[in-house]
C-alpha cells in the first residue's frame, strides 16, 4: 500500500516536539535541511517525507487526495505533530492532511506560498517545470539567479534530477480544475493555520484574494520583496510563524 516510502529525519525521536515538513513539486525531502536544522536546535524531531513521484519514488495517481493518502503512514499509532509545514504543492498536501491530525493535540500548520488557485495559469506552470527538469541549471546558475546558499542550490538541483515529466504531467492533469481554497472550510478546532504569501513581483504563486478572509484559526502574512521559496530565502520567517509551539519547549 505504501511502495518505496522514503523520508529524511533530523534530531532525536524522543524530542519533546515533532515537525512534519512537506516539500513542493520537483523538490525532495532533503531540501528542508536548513529549516530542519533550525527546528532541531529548538528541540524538535523533524520528519520530511518524499512525495510520490519524487526522489525516484514511482507513482501513477497524482491527485492531491492520493498524495495525502500516501502519507497516512506517518500518522499511524496516533503519531502527532506540533508543526506541519508545506511548501507550494506541499502546502496543498498539508491542507489535505488535516483529517489525519490526532484531535488530542494542538497543531500549527504553516503553508508556504501554496498554489491555491492556478487554474488559469496551470499550463504555464506545467511548461515551466517541464523545462526546468529537461534543462537543469547548475548550482552556480541558481546561486546567481536567486542568491541562495550553496547547500540549498545543491539540494534544489538534486530534486530536479530525481523527478521526471510523468510526475509533472500527472500532478497538473490529475488536479483539474486546480482550485483548493475550499480546503480551508473545515479547519479542526485543534489546528491553527498560517499562510505565508510571497510577493507577486518575486514569483509568488499564492494570491491573497484566494485565501479566505473569514475563517477562524487562519492567519495570513504577506511578505513584500520575498520570493516563492521562502524556506531558502528567509527560513527565519517560517521559524517566527511557529513561535507559539517553540515557546512551550
Amino acid at each position: 500500500m505504501y511502495p518505496s516510502i522514503s523520508a529524511s529525519q533530523w534530531g532525536s525521536p524522543t524530542a519533546p516536539k515533532k515537525a512534519l515538513l512537506i516539500h513542493g513539486l520537483t523538490a525532495c525531502s532533503s531540501s528542508w535541511e536548513g529549516v530542519a536544522q533550525l527546528l532541531v536546535a529548538e528541540g524538535f524531531f523533524v520528519v520530511a517525507p518524499n512525495l510520490l513521484g519524487h526522489a525516484w519514488r514511482r507513482g501513477t495517481d497524482f491527485r492531491m487526495s492520493a498524495l495525502a493518502e500516501d502519507l497516512r503512514l506517518y500518522f499511524i499509532n496516533d503519531m502527532s505533530y506540533d508543526v506541519v509545514v508545506g511548501h507550494s504543492l506541499g502546502g496543498i498536501v498539508a491542507l489535505s492532511l488535516l483529517q489525519f491530525l490526532p484531535k488530542t493535540k494542538e497543531a500549527t500548520v504553516i503553508l508556504v506560498d501554496p498554489p491555491l488557485d492556478i487554474e488559469s495559469t496551470a499550463e504555464i506552470y506545467k511548461s515551466w517545470f517541464l523545462d526546468e527538469i529537461a534543462n537543469v541549471k547548475t548550482t552556480e546558475e541558481l546561486a546567481d539567479d536567486f542568491g541562495w546558499s550553496q547547500r540549498d542550490c545543491v539540494l534544489r538541483v538534486l530534486g530536479f534530477t530525481m523527478c521526471d515529466r510523468t510526475t509533472i504531467e500527472g500532478v497538473f492533469s490529475h488536479n483539474r480544475p486546480w482550485s483548493f481554497s475550499g480546503l480551508f472550510k473545515n479547519i479542526p478546532p485543534h489546528v491553527k493555520i498560517t499562510v505565508l504569501v510571497s510577493d507577486p513581483m518575486f514569483g509568488a504563486v499564492c494570491l491573497l484574494e484566494h485565501v479566505p478572509c473569514d475563517v477562524e484559526r487562519l492567519n495570513v502574512r504577506v511578505l513584500p520583496g520575498i520570493g516563492h521559496c521562502i524556506q531558502w530565502e528567509r527560513p527565519d520567517i517560517i521559524m517566527d510563524a511557529i513561535q507559539p509551539p517553540r515557546a512551550k519547549l
